[in-house]
């Protein structure tokens, strides 16, 4: 029997039981002894639903209270949490769903005719969030039997899409969590008992479960968790409720600094302020450092845990597109095709080292095999190291696009397009938007009756919103390619970029 992701809610329970460990949308605060006793009894839920351990359980919603218990509920109970995207259609939840055999599903109401007929035929069990609600208050009459877990024993499958069509589902467990949460622990000492944290984004992806619900209950600080990221009403969150520690994408900021209170907002508490996803501008970095506080570029994904370096407060300005150089026990490598270490300045693939690492795939060892060589998970991001060792990310392999801090695979896109009559080739390419950073465009080679509305309309049937290319070049001739054959991906955004920013965005 090994400590479990939850033990330490349980701990600060006893420890400090009335310091408050969510606080969503501003007002609605829950404590550690009351969520402790909230959390018992959806495990309850859980058990008397047929949830069992090992068993797989999917979450569907938008951000709540009821989506945090449940799914620590399920934790306590030894069932394995698989956060499902709440933008996802019926098709791609599915194939989530199937992949990883889940046996019960949760939703809220706005997603349950999505949910249920997402599940119809996989066997899995449907249910609402709603329920979990009753249980605020409720003294269970006995904690669940403490699971007889191991340490590499599965907590939860965040799915993500990588380059591929179909997502991977990538692994956490009791031992890879608590490592990443003691590298971190080490390397920024704002991550303390009691510190003040906000969370803007969704709770579906490895930020949401592990970084923002999982990390700080063990650490004991407080979780200020918003319904939606609203730039106002954020901003007068970090002020009003002296918040000490902010992560998110560019866009967050970018939005944030371009309200006209922002110049009075006293942002003084913050400490650590953590930018992912995207490099952030100048500009950006700039108006927060006038205000006293270093956005500090971030880098990973949810291979990584979700984040394997920052970048040093001091180097927020002067090397403002740097993640840093690791942290205590992770360590990152720019390497060329045969393994060796790159110069300094020369451009290669980051490799990355350390104990919050995943161990493996879901039902996909032959993808894990090839990402993870010799101790090193290759990410596919290009990057460079300067002379005193600190990364840049330079260009994506992988050709990701970042959007609204979602990952979209370009062909997962192209692949819907090409389904539509009449498409002969396409390729999607990200763009800058000024609401989302980044968005997908497409470039599509097609039959003269093709508009750039049967595109978009097309897409919407098939894929998540923030996933549907809001901007559609037509071309009047084949897909420029390499001598390999391959689509030529960056010959045609260094053609079509500009023009694909100057079409009428879709939505």
């Amino acid at each position: 029997m090994t400590e479990l992701v939850t033990d330490g809610l349980a701990a600060w329970a006893i420890q400090a039981p009335d310091r408050n460990a969510v606080v969503f949308d501003g007002h609605d605060a829950v404590t550690y002894r009351d969520l402790d006793r909230w959390t018992d009894a959806a495990a309850q839920a859980h058990r008397r639903s047929g949830l069992a351990p090992g068993d797989r359980i999917g979450i569907l919603g938008d951000n709540s209270l009821e989506w945090i218990v449940a799914a620590i509920g399920a934790l306590k109970l030894g069932a394995v949490v698989v956060p499902l995207n709440s933008r996802f259609t019926a098709d791609e939840l599915r194939y989530l769903l199937e992949d990883s055999g889940a046996t019960h599903v949760l939703s809220d109401e706005a997603h349950r005719e999505v949910a249920e007929t997402a599940a119809g035929g996989t066997g899995a069990a449907t249910a609402g969030l709603a329920s979990f609600t009753a249980l605020r208050g409720e003294e269970a009459p006995e904690r669940v039997p403490r699971p007889d877990a191991g340490p590499d024993d599965v907590t939860q499958i965040v799915y993500t899409s990588g380059t591929t069509s179909r997502p991977k589902g990538v692994i956490f467990s009791h031992r890879s969590t608590f490592n990443l949460i003691a590298d971190f622990a080490m390397a920024e000492p704002a991550l303390r008992p009691g510190a003040r944290i906000i969370y803007l984004l969704s709770m579906s992806g490895a930020p949401g479960l592990l970084w923002h619900i999982l990390h700080p209950l063990t650490r004991g600080l407080t979780i200020y968790y918003e319904r939606g990221f609203d730039a106002p009403v954020s901003l007068r969150r970090l002020a009003e409720e002296r918040i000490q520690i902010i992560a998110g994408v560019p866009v967050l900021f970018e939005q944030m600094a371009a309200r006209p209170e922002f110049a009075d907002a006293d942002l003084s508490a913050i400490e650590l302020a953590t930018i992912a996803g995207a490099p952030a501008r100048t500009s950006t970095i700039r108006a927060w450092l006038d205000k006293g506080v270093p956005l500090r570029q971030a880098y990973g994904m949810t291979e990584l845990g979700g984040i394997s370096s920052v970048n040093a407060a001091d180097q927020a300005l002067t090397r403002p597109e740097s993640f840093g150089r690791g942290t205590v026990f992770t360590r990152h490598r720019v390497v060329r095709p045969d393994g060796t270490d790159c110069d300094a300045e020369e451009p290669g693939e980051i490799i990355v080292s350390g104990p919050g690492v995943t161990p493996g795939y879901w039902n996909n060892a032959a993808a894990y095999a090839d990402a993870m060589r010799e101790g090193w998970f290759h990410s596919g991001d290009v990057g460079v190291r300067d002379a005193e060792g600190f990364i840049r990310v330079v260009d994506r392999m992988k050709d990701m696009i970042i959007t609204g801090g979602y990952n979209v695979a370009p062909s997962e896109i192209e692949a819907a397009v090409l389904e539509l009559e009449g498409v002969h080739e396409v390729c999607v390419i990200g763009v800058d938007d000024p609401k989302f950073g980044e968005t997908p465009a497409a470039v599509v080679y097609a039959d003269a009756a093709v508009t750039a509305e049967a595109v978009t309309e097309h897409c919407w049937a098939r894929l998540a919103r923030y996933k549907v290319p809001r901007r559609v070049v037509l071309t009047d001739g084949p897909l420029e390619r390499m001598a390999s054959g391959k689509i030529a991906r960056r010959a045609i955004r260094a053609t079509y970029a500009e023009r694909a920013v100057a079409q009428p965005t879709s939505a």
